[in-house]
C-alpha cells in the first residue's frame, strides 16, 4: 500500500523505480506522452455514451478509482460542480501528468489525487458518498478484490458506476484477417499478463457476490455504417489509435510480429476509404449501491 497527499509538485520517481511500479500493472497500452494523450481523447470521444446515465446528484465526496492522467478526473469536475474528487491510481507517472493537467483547471482545488493500490486502499470505512470506475477493471489482478475494497470504504446508501470492456464484441466489415488476428493476440496478452478484457460482461455477478443492492448493467454500443459516416470515420481513428498503442509490448512479449502490425495498419488504411465499412463494439456499464 502506497499513498501521498496531493501536491502541486510533480512528484520525480527513479526509472528504476518506474519500471518496478509499471511492472506490477496489468496494462498494455505503455505509458509514453504519445499513450497519455491518446487516454484524454478516449475520455472526451466517449463522454456522451460513458456519461450519460451516471448521475452524482446529492455526493459530496466521489472516490474515482484508477484516475490515470485525470482524463475523466477533468469531466467529473466539469458535470458535478458540487463534489469533492478523490482520484487514485498505481503508476506515479500517470499521476504527475494529471497533477499537471488539473493544475491549469479552474476546478482544480476539489481534487485530491493519491498514489495507492487499489487492492487496499488507505481509507477507513464509509468514508465516500459515491464511486466512479472507468476502464480500470480490466487493467487489475483483481477486480473482486478492487470492488470490494471499494465497497469498504463507501457508506450505506452509496452508489457505484463502473464502465468496463467486453472486447469479444469488437467486429468491423468488411472483414479484415489480419486485424482480426492482432486483436486475438491482443486480447490473449492482455489475459497472460494478468488483466481481463472481457471484465464488463462479468460485473453484475461480482457485484451480486459482494453484497451490493441494485445490481444494474447497461450494453452501450457504437454501431456506425454509411448512415453516420463523420461519427464511423471519428471512432475508426479512436479504435486505430487504441489498437496500436498496444504494438510495441505485443512485438516484444512475441505475441506478433512487425509484418503482422504493417497488415494490420494497411487494412486500418483501407477500411477508411471503404464507404461500406461496419463498425461495431459494445461495453458495459454497471451500477450498483452499498
Amino acid at each position: 500500500m502506497m499513498a501521498c497527499c496531493y501536491s502541486s509538485e510533480v512528484i520525480e520517481m527513479s526509472a528504476l523505480q518506474l519500471t518496478q511500479t509499471q511492472s506490477d500493472l496489468p496494462y498494455i497500452h505503455g505509458f509514453s506522452a504519445t499513450e497519455q494523450a491518446r487516454l484524454v481523447r478516449q475520455a472526451r470521444f466517449s463522454e456522451a455514451m460513458v456519461y450519460r446515465d451516471v448521475d452524482f446528484s446529492g455526493v459530496q465526496k466521489l472516490l474515482e478509482v484508477g484516475c490515470g492522467v485525470g482524463a475523466q478526473t477533468e469531466i467529473l469536475l466539469r458535470r458535478f460542480p458540487e463534489v469533492d474528487i478523490t482520484g487514485l491510481d498505481f503508476s506515479q507517472r500517470q499521476l504527475a501528468v494529471a497533477r499537471q493537467r488539473l493544475q491549469g483547471s479552474p476546478e482544480h482545488g476539489r481534487a485530491t489525487l493519491l498514489h495507492m493500490d487499489a487492492e487496499d486502499l488507505d481509507f477507513p470505512p464509509a468514508s465516500f458518498d459515491g464511486a466512479f470506475l472507468c476502464w480500470i477493471l480490466e487493467h487489475v489482478h483483481s477486480p473482486e478484490r478492487v470492488l470490494a475494497e471499494v465497497r469498504r470504504v463507501l457508506k450505506p446508501g452509496a452508489r457505484l458506476y463502473a464502465t468496463e470492456a467486453m472486447n469479444a464484441t469488437f467486429f468491423l466489415a468488411p472483414y479484415s484477417a489480419n486485424l482480426q488476428k492482432y486483436w486475438m493476440a491482443f486480447n490473449d496478452h492482455q489475459l497472460s499478463v494478468g488483466g481481463d478484457p472481457f471484465v464488463g460482461a462479468k460485473l453484475g455477478n461480482i457485484l451480486m457476490r459482494l453484497g451490493f443492492r441494485h445490481v444494474e448493467t447497461k450494453v452501450k454500443t457504437w454501431h456506425l455504417d454509411s448512415r453516420e459516416p463523420h461519427r464511423r470515420q471519428q471512432v475508426l481513428d479512436y479504435w486505430t489509435e487504441l489498437l496500436l498503442s498496444a504494438a510495441d509490448q505485443l512485438i516484444e512479449a512475441g505475441r506478433v510480429d512487425t509484418e503482422l502490425v504493417e497488415s494490420m495498419t494497411r487494412e486500418l488504411r483501407l477500411l477508411r476509404s471503404d464507404p461500406e465499412l461496419v463498425f461495431f463494439y459494445s461495453f458495459m456499464q454497471a451500477s450498483a449501491v452499498v
